[in-house]
């Protein structure tokens, strides 16, 4: 606030530039503590972003999720040609950062691929199909030394085929010895501690390296049919490029402006697949053009799953794109070029618009009193959970819907006079229609003027309005 540093501001830099970061931080921090509370204490978080907030938004993530719950920080490329406006290097990738919240994530990996089905080139005598792994440890810090539980020997015998780790410098007749040697010639480390190189050496076999004269040691890597695999920080398939997302956008019958670079279906069906089962909820809490909607209803079209998801949307675009993208995938475009999105993928979903916040604070200090509407299904949701239907109300005879189990009735006006002159009175017990035979009605007023053994008699469980509207008056 100084002046004199407000008039340098003002002559030197745009005062709007050197608060962007601070602005942007203040406006992911509520966000990412709420995102956090929504998270089943093993879901983990996946955020798109590109580099220009990365780093800023790993320390924030650190301080909201704890730095023990980081995971991963993966690079996606979205746009191998790189973009074209970048001065000096063309960026062609963006950021995918994971973070748990507690617990370990159930994470299930991939089906693998054909080209990755083919690394696996060996056969065993039963026909079982694996590929060799160098045990030698490949890091630039993995040196003798740096951890000497991994630095130990094999011993081979060429004649008799024996082959063991030991610790032991001594080389016995016959036998060669072999040490984890790094391609420069310097001693380095096995990835396995010697008990396990024990437990498993039946999966290890040594082998000359016909280019250095050297031997190593190798680990027969076996591949499981039906078996999953990690993903790697590296993410490169085609369908991940954000050229797929604007193809698919404009299949579904939009145009290329209704929405810029629209994320690709199949960069969110693949963390699907490895992050979520076929029951598990997901939200995306900056829906933009809904692909993770349409991701989810793909997905359990393949797998037969009930992945639910929940999409949230704040631009004026929320029901016209967002909503709308999703209808079409449910129902199918006729005009599509891709069969599945023709034929349409099934599946349902509800759409609502947030009405105003009810503020309990405000409606005690008497400053705002919900509409009978707004209140309704505030006290409808909280009373039952289920959803709420406004055509259903009829505010002459107090009734605002039907849930499983109860008739919902409200005796309410926006009016503090009113409130403090009204109650559940015997008129209104004999007056209140019965919409269900069997439901108990569940009645809401500012006070109750009629006895337990009425309301029991009548069917009526009652419940006072909040009590800091009642204490208002």
């Amino acid at each position: 606030n100084s002046p004199m540093i407000k008039d340098w501001l003002g002559k030197t830099v745009d005062k709007e530039d050197m608060t962007r970061h601070d602005k942007w931080l203040c406006l992911m921090m509520p966000r990412l503590k709420l995102l956090r509370e929504l998270l089943s204490e093993d879901g983990a978080i996946f955020i798109s972003i590109d580099n220009n907030e990365i780093h800023r938004l790993r320390f924030l993530m650190d301080d909201v999720f704890g730095e023990n719950n980081f995971v991963t920080q993966i690079a996606n490329i979205n746009n191998p040609k790189g973009r074209s406006d970048d001065r000096y290097v063309p960026t062609a990738h963006e950021y995918l950062l994971v973070y748990k919240k507690f617990l370990e994530p159930a994470f299930y990996g991939w089906q693998p691929e054909e080209k990755v089905i083919k690394r696996y080139r060996n056969e065993d005598d039963d026909g079982a199909r694996w590929r060799e792994i160098d045990l030698r440890k490949t890091g630039d810090n993995d040196l003798r030394g740096d951890r000497p539980n991994l630095f130990y020997y094999f011993l081979f015998n060429q004649k008799t085929k024996e082959f063991y780790p030991t610790r032991t410098e001594q080389i016995p007749d016959d036998f060669i010895q072999i040490k984890p040697l790094r391609e420069d010639g310097r001693e380095g480390n096995w990835r396995w501690e010697l008990d396990t190189a024990n437990k498993k050496i039946e999966t290890l076999f040594p082998k000359l390296m016909p280019k250095k004269k050297v031997w190593s040691v190798f680990e027969m890597d076996y591949f499981e049919e039906g078996e999953k695999i990690k993903p790697t920080t590296a993410w490169s398939k085609k369908e991940f490029n954000s050229e797929r997302g604007t193809e698919t956008f404009i299949d579904l019958g939009f145009d290329k402006n209704d929405f810029p670079k629209p994320k690709p279906v199949g960069l969110l069906s693949h963390i699907l697949e490895f992050a979520t089962n076929e029951n598990d909820i997901i939200l995306d809490s900056f829906a933009g053009s809904g692909t993770t909607a349409h991701a989810v209803l793909e997905l359990n079209k393949e797998d037969g799953g009930n992945r639910k998801f929940i999409l949230i949307e704040q631009e004026d675009y929320a029901n016209t794109i967002t909503a709308e993208r999703v209808r079409r995938v449910i129902n199918g475009v006729e005009t599509a070029k891709n069969e599945k999105l023709k034929n349409g993928l099934g599946g349902t979903f509800s759409y609502f618009k947030l009405g105003d916040a009810i503020e309990m604070e405000s409606i005690l200090r008497g400053e705002t009193l919900p509409s009978f509407v707004e209140f309704a299904r505030y006290i409808f949701y909280t009373a039952t959970g289920e959803e709420f239907n406004e055509q259903a109300i009829n505010e002459n005879t107090g009734f605002i819907g039907s849930s499983k189990n109860h008739d919902v009735y409200m005796f309410y006006k926006p009016d503090i006079e009113w409130l403090k002159q009204n109650a559940l009175t015997l008129n209104h017990v004999n007056e209140m229609p019965h919409k269900t035979a069997n439901k108990m009605r569940l009645v809401f007023a500012p006070a109750k003027y009629v006895d337990d053994e009425t309301c029991r008699v009548n069917r009526i469980d009652f419940c006072q309005l909040p009590y800091e509207i009642y204490r208002m008056v």
